[in-house]
């Protein structure tokens, strides 16, 4: 049945008995919808994640991205999960994952765990989304309802995965494109931008801003000279390309806002980020700056762009299936 389809009546009672419910043009997503097919469903997402967190801090800033590469590629249906077999060549493969996405073991535990609860059940897409919300609550961010319902992809797709998901030297232009093709605004962008409060990036990342910004042997003008010079000592100009530096090294542990606050000091690790600050667009610019002033509004903002994101074309009703192992389809 499609949203369009139910009738009036339904839709008003609908809408008042669920807090966060969104129409994805197939069905619905709502946080209560394993309320009693799986009514453990979450506990024991929340559960594996904080047993991986304990065991290992960055694996939260790991499952966080996990859902962001998902839902960029083809929409949140957990086709990043998927190992390449058969004609379907993985997602991991991809120049944004490849040595760079991680946590698929921590997935694997959730999903193990789950079909020993409830078989055949729950999503992986929906794991990814659970996983990505606990994460950033044990690291110290807001939390949110988030809509469940979501079911797993039957392929995947590697072109999307190297063409869609933004890069950290795009411009701000075409970073700015790829959010829109998903449905997402400039307030979307600066706000999920925040997730990189926690995790780490790779010196081959960034290597250019050290060294030749634009092809001139010069380093990047909107980058803080003494944080540079901090991050020669282990990024030089060839060699040590998979040394990890914190994304912010003020709080790297913890999700708050002081990424939006090292942005405006001009000490965003990469380009993508401090584009956003520094790259001529006032909205960005503004908004930056309100949330490196409010906490509060950085965490609201971030909590409802998550949920929006999470929306990006997922698989309802009868579209896709429920994956038994999340590396690979059904059949």
């Amino acid at each position: 049945m499609k949203c369009m389809d139910l009738p009036v009546s339904f839709l008003i009672v609908f809408s008042s008995l669920l807090s966060v419910a969104h129409c994805s043009g197939s069905g619905y997503l709502y946080p209560q919808f394993y309320q009693h097919s799986c009514p453990r469903a979450q506990a024991i997402v929340r559960s594996v994640v904080a047993k991986a967190v304990a065991r290992e801090a960055r694996m939260a800033a790991s499952l966080l991205r996990l859902h962001f590469h998902d839902c960029f590629v083809k929409g949140c249906d957990a086709s990043l999960l998927l190992d390449s077999s058969g004609t379907i060549t993985s997602e991991k493969r991809s120049n944004p994952n490849r040595n760079s996405a991680r946590g698929f073991e921590v997935v694997d535990e959730i999903k193990a765990a789950m079909e020993k609860e409830c078989p055949r059940t729950v999503s992986c897409a929906d794991i990814l989304a659970l996983a990505a919300r606990d994460s950033t609550v044990l690291t110290g961010g807001p939390s949110w309802e988030v809509p469940l319902g979501r079911r797993d992809s039957m392929g995947a797709s590697i072109q999307g995965s190297n063409n869609n998901i933004p890069a950290p030297n795009n411009t701000l232009r075409t970073i700015i494109t790829k959010f829109k093709l998903k449905g997402l605004d400039l307030v979307d962008l600066v706000a999920l931008s925040g997730s990189h409060t926690i995790g780490d990036s790779r010196c081959t990342s960034f290597r250019q801003r050290l060294y030749n910004q634009t092809g001139d042997g010069r380093p990047d003008s909107t980058l803080d000279t003494t944080y540079a010079a901090q991050l020669r000592r282990r990024c030089p100009r060839s060699g040590g390309d998979q040394n990890l530096f914190p994304l912010d090294a003020l709080s790297p542990g913890r999700f708050d806002n002081q990424y939006f606050k090292n942005l405006v000091a001009r000490k965003g690790l990469l380009a993508s980020d401090e584009v956003l600050f520094s790259g001529g667009s006032a909205t960005t610019t503004r908004l930056v700056t309100w949330y490196a002033e409010s906490n509060e509004a950085f965490f609201a903002q971030f909590a409802k762009s998550m949920v929006k994101m999470g929306n990006i074309t997922p698989l309802t009703g009868n579209k896709g299936e429920i994956r038994k192992n999340c590396r690979r389809i059904n059949h």
